[in-house]
């Protein structure tokens, strides 16, 4: 394969998951990094992308305990102890070692690697998907399921519209449907365009901004019912519904409470194409419990006045109305109930399949929803079908660790949680993105070996016994581009790898080489090989297309999706005709109430959407003390991705994560803006640095995900992070029995002024390192 010369001052296209970007090098560095052209909207993340030789990994690094003593030694010292650097060949030996010795004396059930993280955009540099690859090539692993964006959505929306998330995110209603005929959107979590910087796979033209002033220009209304203001841009002009956090299923239901006493619910929508709508009726209006779920009864639960759920009611059924569901509403306890809610509005509304009406879930979350492409096909490396039945729901994770043999439910099913010995991660962050970070550190002291692959000094990677540093996207060829994304892009390798890097694939051909796997693992292809097979495994696909040649000279491909193609209408056949293109659901209709679910006699997750109270929530908090937190996406990065990079460090206040506060609540503590706080409750504490502003409402704080977990030392600092991750504070409990998924988003919290300057953190240091040879 032909490569720039890294030392000819090149200028060449790279992919992330926040935008293409054109690397400018001279002297084998960067020296300038620019937005891919044909991007209307580029998000400046992509500035951080000329930091990416900070914080490396140096060389294959063993924690010091378990290179002395072996595996099982002192694993309480994960994260608090120094490691020693070895060479390539010793950490080989010792990982497929160690793999070996599980898989022989505990069954390859015992090796974890959920490995749950975005990585790279790249189609074959996908370190999941090569780590997953290499596990079944050696006899399986137990692997997880569902994401931590919205797992309980993936879970609840089999059950009332048949469809899996991941092809129902395809057929939502396009943007430009959305443009020409909805008169009103009402966005439960808002529709936050911070969110649509990025995409899982890549992000080519960024349009929702667009989108959203097309919608402005030709007058359409938006309705933000969220606790933070800015959750809708300013340009559309929203009206602000400053709901209660986790309370949104509530003020649905008495909405349609409204729409049912006022006779305005679209009756025929609900019979021809629902199941269950008189069981939901019967609970909504009371003649079930004998509590009618109207707007009085809400107004105390969401603090939003009964005459404004009212007025709300009516404007759904003056027009074309669309229903958004953030993904963030289902990151919370009963989280299901949140989407299946939704869908019941909608269908009460009954505009469910008509242009510029019914639902969406997650409308601004990423950026390709909602794009009106086609879901072209896009050649990837294959990590194969797991071959061992061993799997849990992905934030059960530290339930797993601390409870092997435990059982628990999930989806109609009683499963029990495998006993792991070994950890395996490539291409992700659990000590960011899980919840009670302080427990999830306990529960990682468990494992006998921890292995990672990263190309920085995170606190994953602090928290592993061997870590193994990895190449960047930048330090290797690869080709990338989301199937329903316009553009797809040569990734040229444009820097030398720092350090000792190697990627993923040649580690682990290497581990496979050593356990007799390794034809099956590479197929005898070099990784550069690979990216040419899968090329022209995209050129059979696409007849036309030019040759590899031409394809990497020219950077990248407009492959001109969506051109002349149809505007797309979520459901829309479904509306013409349910019985010739019934949904996949037992009844072929959208389940208001769902025998299924009923079947399964879960107390904490009833058969129709129904409110339960949060196991937090200021509606049960006592004292005004108390504060709810939104632990929401953060402007400037990706995840924890490049947290270390400029744009993320410029955003940052007093060199924390940034706490946003309503100023009666600061004034209330004796806070001014620009101080540093400690936020905490019974799980942990953490340090951030406070920006007051009246666009949050009161007695609610937000504390963006992704500042690097920092944990701090000794008896007045342990279980703090010194950095502002707000993990640290959030509950570790699933939605319901059912999806299982994370409640992040239903957490109390305590603000107070932290007196004198705040201790330094070290996020973006490394450990302490030996740098002899053993």
């Amino acid at each position: 394969m032909t490569t720039p010369n890294v030392d000819s001052g090149a200028s060449s296209l790279t992919l992330t998951h926040w935008g293409a970007y054109e690397i400018e090098t001279s002297g084998g560095e960067i020296r300038a990094v620019r937005p891919f052209a044909h991007d209307p909207d580029p998000s400046p993340i992509g500035s951080s992308l000329a930091d990416v030789g900070q914080c490396r990994v140096g060389r294959p690094s063993v924690r010091e305990s378990w290179l002395e003593s072996g595996p099982g030694a002192s694993t309480h010292l994960r994260g608090r102890e120094r490691f020693v650097e070895v060479g390539w060949d010793q950490a080989l030996d010792l990982v497929a070692g160690e793999l070996d010795r599980v898989r022989d004396e505990h069954g390859n059930q015992a090796i974890y690697a959920g490995s749950y993280g975005w990585a790279s955009a790249g189609r074959f540099h996908h370190a999941q998907s090569q780590l997953h690859r290499f596990l079944n090539s050696i006899g399986g692993y137990t692997y997880s399921v569902n994401t931590y964006s919205l797992a309980a959505a993936e879970v609840i929306l089999p059950h009332v519209v048949g469809t899996r998330w991941w092809a129902l995110e395809k057929v939502h209603t396009s943007w430009d449907v959305i443009a020409a005929e909805t008169d009103l959107m009402v966005a439960f979590g808002g529709i936050p365009v911070k969110n649509s910087q990025v995409d899982y796979g890549g992000v080519g033209r960024h349009e929702v901004t667009g989108w959203l002033r097309k919608c402005a220009e030709r007058g359409a209304r938006f309705v933000n019912v969220s606790p933070i203001d800015d959750d809708v841009v300013d340009y559309v002009d929203p009206e602000w519904v400053p709901i209660r956090p986790g309370t949104d299923v509530a003020l649905m239901l008495a909405l349609i409470h409204t729409l049912i006493e006022e006779d305005s619910y679209d009756r025929d929508f609900v019979v021809r194409y629902c199941v269950g709508w008189e069981t939901l009726a019967a609970y909504i209006t009371g003649d079930t419990d004998g509590i009618p779920k109207d707007p009085e009864w809400a107004g105390p639960i969401t603090t939003i006045p009964p005459d404004r759920i009212r007025s709300l009611a009516r404007s759904l059924v003056a027009g074309r109305t669309m229903i958004n569901a953030s993904w963030s509403l289902q990151r919370a306890h009963h989280g299901e109930h949140a989407i299946w809610a939704a869908i019941a509005l909608a269908a009460a509304i009954g505009q469910i399949g008509l242009p510029g009406g019914g639902f969406g879930i997650g409308y601004g979350a990423v950026a390709a929803l909602g794009s009106g492409f086609d879901k072209a096909w896009l050649p990837r490396f294959k990590p194969g079908r797991p071959v061992a039945d061993s799997f849990i729901p992905v934030a059960r994770i530290a339930d797993m660790l601390a409870g092997p043999g435990e059982e628990y439910e999930y989806d109609g099913h009683t499963r029990t949680y495998p006993d792991i010995r070994l950890v395996y991660w490539a291409g992700g962050n659990p000590f960011h993105h899980h919840q009670d970070l302080n427990r999830l550190r306990r529960a990682w002291q468990r494992p006998e070996t921890v292995i990672v692959h990263e190309p920085f000094w995170t606190a994953t990677a602090k928290h592993a016994d061997i870590v193994l540093p990895t190449t960047t996207a930048l330090e290797r060829n690869d080709i990338g581009g989301k199937p329903n994304d316009p553009y797809f892009f040569a990734m040229k390798k444009v820097i030398e790898p720092v350090g000792g890097a190697r990627d993923d694939h040649d580690i682990l051909g290497a581990l496979a080489a050593r356990l007799g796997t390794g034809d099956a693992f590479s197929e005898g292809r070099t990784a550069d090989g690979w990216v040419r097979f899968l090329y022209e495994e995209y050129r059979r696909s696409e007849p036309g297309s030019p040759t590899f040649e031409e394809f990497w000279q020219a950077g990248f491909i407009d492959r001109g999706l969506g051109g002349g193609e149809p505007k797309r209408v979520l459901l829309e056949e479904f509306r013409e005709d349910p019985d010739r293109y019934p949904l996949p659901t037992p009844s072929g209709r959208i389940e208001l109430y769902s025998e299924r679910i009923a079947g399964f006699g879960y107390e904490d997750c009833p058969p129709h959407p129904a409110w339960m109270p949060p196991g937090e929530w200021l509606g049960g908090a006592t004292g005004e003390a108390d504060l709810h937190l939104i632990s929401n996406q953060p402007s400037t990065r990706l995840h924890s991705q490049l947290d270390h990079g400029s744009n993320s460090r410029g955003a940052k206040v007093a060199g924390l994560e940034r706490l946003r506060m309503h100023p009666d609540d600061a004034a209330r503590r004796g806070i001014e803006d620009g101080d540093v706080v400690r936020v905490f409750n019974e799980r942990g504490a953490c340090l951030a640095g406070v920006t007051i502003t009246d666009r949050i409402r009161r007695r609610v704080v937000q504390l963006a995900t992704g500042a690097w977990y920092a944990p701090g030392a000794g008896n007045d600092l342990e279980g703090t992070c010194l950095h502002g991750n707000p993990n640290v504070l959030t509950a570790d409990v699933g939605t319901s029995s059912l999806a299982q998924g994370p409640s992040a988003q239903t957490c109390l919290v305590r603000v107070e002024r932290w007196p004198g300057a705040a201790p330094a953190h070290h996020a973006f240091d490394p450990p302490g390192i030996l740098t002899v040879d053993r």
